[in-house]
């Protein structure tokens, strides 16, 4: 069974200032799409199968789409079935934090950039080998650079 972290706090206790990108609102709109914009500022999530990245295979590093920070290598990426790009690692422990989600009545792991605070999507403990994780990661949140 994998370690989780405990004691995370409620993503609502999170604070824009801690990250080391900041923007106002007016910023991000201007910079994201409304899809963009409503999934990492907002935590919205993105209808399955119809994000850019869900069915995409291509070998590089998916970046957030706010900040650029790499997060996620296509070696990692496995198809989960559940419409959403799901990944069993990031690229490294230093780039994404995860809190703590009570919403809609359920206990999730929430996954942000840890650069600039973006919603990135959940983590769950029912992945693959050899990490037995499926980070559930909208498309809206990422960006792909080929390699």
């Amino acid at each position: 069974m994998n370690e989780r972290p405990t004691g995370l706090p409620d993503s609502s206790d999170a604070s824009r200032d801690t990250y080391e990108v900041k923007k106002d609102d007016s910023a991000w709109k201007e910079q994201l799409s409304d899809v963009e914009y409503q999934v990492t500022r907002h935590a919205a999530t993105e209808r399955p199968f119809t994000g850019r990245y869900w069915d995409h295979w291509e070998g590089g590093v998916y970046d957030c789409v706010c900040c650029g920070t790499p997060l996620f290598e296509s070696s990692t990426k496995f198809d989960a079935g559940c419409g959403w790009p799901s990944y069993f690692k990031p690229i490294n422990g230093e780039v994404i934090e995860e809190k703590t989600d009570r919403a809609h009545g359920m206990l999730r792991i929430e996954v942000r950039c840890k650069n600039c605070g973006a919603h990135l999507g959940h983590v769950f403990e029912d992945g693959p080998a050899p990490t037995g994780l499926r980070y559930c990661i909208n498309s809206a949140a990422l960006q792909f650079e080929p390699k």
